[in-house]
């Protein structure tokens, strides 16, 4: 049996913490931030986690991560 290929568009983006949740981005920073408020921006740094429903499909992505 081969080994597993890793989604390496997903292993850029997530990654999983110690207790097996997956770890992701905000989105929305990029570009057009002269609209969005310092306190719309600064409140977009912060980290989220994947929904529970959508854990299973991103770790079959990143298999060795």
């Amino acid at each position: 049996m081969p080994k597993v290929k890793t989604h390496r568009g997903a292993a850029k983006r997530f990654s999983i913490t110690k207790s097996g949740k997956v770890k992701r981005a905000q989105a929305y920073k990029s570009h057009i931030l002269t609209k969005k408020t310092t306190k719309r921006t600064r409140n977009l740094r912060k980290t989220a986690y994947i929904a529970e429903c959508e854990e299973k499909n991103i770790k079959k992505l990143i298999p060795y991560k």
